[in-house]
């Protein structure tokens, strides 16, 4: 295809975990994809591979501060998503949500473009209904240490929804629920990866409070697909839309699955529960079945599988 009949895409936060994932996708839909990062948890392993693609470019930015460019689309991922990085720096990861969305918001207002947001199951904090619909406002701690994350993620959704009602903005918003896959960052936090890594190197496996809150974990293949999908949908689909896998785990049970996958040695040791840890998190994905013709396709295990395959790679390294 002729570069002038291909979409140009900017993914901001794209060589993080997801962002890179969605890159490399849309490469291989035939767009042309401008990748911005400012390499605070992004990696560039994550998207070595893809620099040799002519129709890939990187740029070093950070979208707190302006960015002009001529594009057709634009992804907005950029943001630490783990509490062991957004907490490292709070008052950026605040500044990286609400300026880093005006921002993208004013590029896309410039240009007359769509523009999609990567919104968070966080916004609806230790939720008080379960499962968790787009229409539920959430109970979110206002103050609290995990606060420049869940506060920042729905000022930038207001911020969305404001340019759309003010500015006719042509707006995306999506709620990404836990997701794991291969680029997940070694050191992130989070429970699969922890969990994974723990158990490769037959240390112990560390489950907060007793493991018997749930979560709902989505394969990093099938969010690209619910992402994309949103994008493509017309101008009247703003969302929000929650995007994740409806199968709700304890942690516990994804502690002993892990350590049967890998065949590890670890032990189970237990630890006080972070302030503000959600106690249940499962989606409601009935509007993502109905507006995107989307569902998760690839089961928790076959994910596990090749997640542990790519961490044993990270490992050797």
């Amino acid at each position: 295809m002729s570069s002038y009949l291909k979409k140009r895409i900017l993914v901001t936060g794209g060589a993080g975990f997801i962002g890179s994932h969605l890159c490399r996708k849309l490469l291989e839909n035939n767009n042309e994809v401008i990748c911005v990062d400012n390499f605070f948890t992004g990696a560039k392993g994550n998207i070595t591979e893809l620099l040799k693609n002519d129709y890939f470019e990187l740029l070093r930015h950070d979208i707190t501060w302006p960015l002009y460019l001529e594009v057709d689309e634009i992804y907005n991922l950029a943001c630490p998503a783990s509490p062991v990085h957004y907490q490292f720096d709070p008052v950026q990861t605040t500044k990286t949500s609400v300026l880093g969305s005006i921002n993208m918001l004013g590029l896309a207002k410039r240009l007359k473009i769509k523009i999609l947001q990567a919104s968070t199951s966080e916004i609806y904090g230790d939720p008080e209904i379960h499962p968790q619909t787009e229409n539920y406002w959430g109970n979110v701690n206002p103050t609290g240490p995990r606060s420049c994350y869940d506060e920042g993620k729905r000022c930038a959704e207001t911020l969305f929804f404001d340019y759309h009602r003010q500015h006719k903005l042509k707006i995306k918003v999506v709620r990404i629920f836990n997701t794991f896959g291969p680029n997940m960052h070694p050191n992130d936090g989070r429970v699969i990866s922890n969990f994974i890594i723990q158990a490769l190197t037959n240390k112990d496996i560390t489950v907060y409070g007793d493991g018997s809150q749930t979560r709902s974990f989505c394969y990093v293949d099938d969010i690209i697909k619910g992402l994309i999908n949103m994008m493509d949908t017309n101008d009247s689909m703003t969302g929000p839309v929650n995007l994740g896998n409806p199968v709700e785990l304890s942690i516990l049970d994804i502690a002993k699955k892990i350590i049967d996958l890998t065949g590890s040695k670890s032990n189970i040791i237990f630890e006080t529960l972070p302030v503000n840890d959600p106690k249940r998190r499962k989606p409601d994905i009935s509007i993502a079945k109905k507006e995107l013709n989307w569902q998760p396709q690839i089961d928790f295990e076959k994910g596990l599988k090749r997640t542990i395959k790519y961490f044993k790679t990270v490992i050797k390294e």
